[in-house]
């Protein structure tokens, strides 16, 4: 088994791993025994592999190039695809004036497209249209009153995505941005532009008032944080211009055809979730850490996080018992900046956390020193993890670090928008390995959904603070108590 497989134009290095032959064979068979290469045939013909949902997760399709049938129930998806490419690249240059983009969404309607635009800006920023994006995703007022207060609302769009167009913490900052236009004498046909939805549930967003013409749809096979390669992603071709777009679909597209056809022994996903697998066996590991050496790619963790621990984040299997251990806690961010507060942790704490590092082989910035910045910054990766690896042994205990922290890297040879859609295409792939693996559905999120059904009579209860609401417990109710008698 070699430790260095490339893919999509990634390279996987995993040397730091220390699987022997032995160990990488009893990994595979693990993985031909749970089923992921069945998942991962399934997941391309278009199967209800989102069982409690009773439906296809066909994400691939979303960034099928190729145009290759892809098939639901017997239809071929594509077809709708290309329409909503072509009417996000029209709609593209029809931006003519505008100086703001509003986008509002949480979770997977948020996290992707938040990551791929930071990234490309933060590279190249001359490359972006002048148009300004103003992420908005928490319910806080003081994030959306942030970006309320640098748009201009003559020359303002708000992009409202969501999938069922029901999502509470959306829905209440649009009808807040809404206002906003109307305190600004907006007329009624003005409203009728600004407003943009990007939606699985057509319908909803139309009794919501946007016009026909402003939706861009999506579909109910499309899980939310397998979404940006959908109208999701419609801030990036807005920002960078349908043609990154495109490409960052390709960059996807390439790592879905390797996913697909590359052998169990050679499949950079299915062996980058058999590294996690092996650190679970090995060291019982209960978190793992993503350390991008790229300050493009500083919300890659928190994106990281919804994939994993929202996939996977769960105990009981697909056939109703206990599962192995599953997702580990997900942290990370930018190095080198986290070596300066995590990595001590890394080097001497009681558990074992493994990494993986993110590297860049070309410098990220037009700066005439940015050679020296990127071997500074490279130099550092390539020290934590030898360090991470080996530890050292010196006169003073205290002083010693153990080693044997396991770590993978993952090189991209440049940070663009089709080597980033191969990045994120990867994890997604190895989170369907793990799901298999972990006999786990992960494609549903029945945790979330609880809160939310207990959000709603909270909320009503704060509203009308002497009627009596169904489902809160005595404490929650005494501190509803306590915030509306003060």
């Amino acid at each position: 088994m070699l430790p260095l497989i490339s893919a999509a134009g990634l390279t996987l290095d995993t040397a730091y791993q220390q699987i022997n032959p032995a160990q990488w064979q009893d990994l595979l068979s693990l993985a031909h025994e749970r089923g992921a290469l069945d998942k991962r045939q399934a997941l391309f013909a278009g199967q209800t592999i989102n069982h409690s949902e009773q439906r296809a997760a066909l994400h691939p399709a979303l960034r099928n190039l190729s145009m290759q049938p892809m098939l639901i129930d017997g239809t071929d998806v594509m077809p709708e695809v290309k329409q909503v490419w072509q009417k996000m690249s029209a709609f593209c240059n029809q931006l003519i004036g505008i100086t703001d983009i509003i986008c509002l969404g949480i979770g997977g309607s948020d996290w992707g497209p938040r990551l791929v635009c930071d990234a490309l800006y933060q590279v190249r920023p001359k490359e972006g249209k002048s148009i300004r994006l103003h992420f908005v995703a928490n319910v806080d007022s003081a994030e959306l009153a942030t970006a309320l207060a640098k748009a201009q609302p003559n020359s303002t769009r708000v992009l409202v995505t969501s999938k069922t167009f029901t999502t509470l913490e959306t829905i209440r900052n649009a009808r807040t941005v809404i206002n906003w236009f109307k305190q600004h004498q907006l007329t009624p046909s003005q409203l009728k532009k600004s407003v943009i939805a990007v939606t699985a549930n057509v319908q909803a967003a139309k009794d919501f008032g946007v016009t026909e013409e402003n939706i861009f749809p999506f579909w109910d096979w499309v899980g939310g944080r397998f979404s940006v390669w959908s109208a999701v992603g419609l801030p990036i071709a807005i920002k960078f211009g349908f043609s990154a777009f495109e490409d960052f679909l390709a960059g996807a597209h390439a790592m879905d055809l390797h996913f697909r056809d590359a052998p169990a022994h050679e499949n950079m996903p299915l062996l980058l979730a058999l590294t996690l697998i092996h650190n679970q066996r090995t060291h019982g590991i209960q978190a793992k850490a993503i350390v991008p050496y790229a300050h493009g790619l500083r919300f890659l963790p928190e994106w990281l996080q919804q994939l994993e621990m929202e996939s996977h984040g769960k105990t009981i299997g697909i056939d109703g018992s206990v599962s192995d251990p599953t997702s580990p806690v997900v942290f990370g961010s930018a190095g080198s900046n986290s070596q300066h507060s995590y990595f001590q942790m890394l080097h001497q704490g009681q558990q074992i956390i493994p990494v993986d590092f993110i590297a860049v082989r070309e410098p990220m910035s037009q700066l005439s020193e940015a050679a020296e910045h990127h071997q500074l910054l490279i130099a550092n990766c390539l020290a934590q993890a030898q360090a991470l690896a080996n530890g050292s042994e010196e006169k003073n205990a205290y002083d010693s670090c153990p080693g044997g922290r396991p770590s993978n890297l993952i090189w991209l040879p440049r940070l663009d928008a089709y080597h980033l859609g191969s990045l994120l295409a990867l994890y997604e792939h190895r989170a369907l390995c793990l799901g298999a693996i972990w006999n786990l559905n992960s494609f549903d999120q029945p945790g979330v959904e609880l809160g939310k059904r207990l959000a709603k009579p909270i909320q009503e209860a704060l509203k009308n603070p002497q009627q009596v609401s169904e489902g809160i417990d005595a404490i929650t109710q005494a501190r509803l108590n306590w915030l509306t008698q003060q």
